[in-house]
């Protein structure tokens, strides 16, 4: 699975999802670009899912017309130590999220 971090999670989380093709937004050369476009990009960029902390996401986009599936990633702080614990529940979600979709996994 092609998975794209947005530019507001750490990039550290990347050795976290064995298995999975993990590109920072950044890397992707979508640095920049925010909600819909960054979605639209990922779609267009061949993305399976997008993994982002950015819990407003689901109330600025309607989650039916999302180009790709969106995973939210909600700690209290976005740092790595904070991230870390929530990989093993975010594997399993990338392991059956559908489009549409708006998974949120909390700490």
């Amino acid at each position: 699975m092609r998975v794209l971090l947005d530019e507001c999670v750490t990039r550290y989380l990347k050795h976290d999802l064995p298995g999975q093709e993990v590109f920072t937004a950044e890397e992707a050369g979508f640095k920049g670009l925010q909600n819909g476009r960054l979605l639209q990009a990922a779609a267009d960029g061949g993305y399976d899912v997008l993994v982002t902390v950015d819990k407003n996401l689901q109330r600025q986009q309607n989650p039916q017309s999302l180009p790709v599936p969106v995973v939210v990633l909600s700690a209290r702080r976005s740092t790595y130590p904070m991230l870390k614990p929530l990989m093993p529940r975010l594997l399993e979600a990338l392991q059956k999220i559908e489009a549409g979709q708006v998974i949120v996994i909390e700490a």
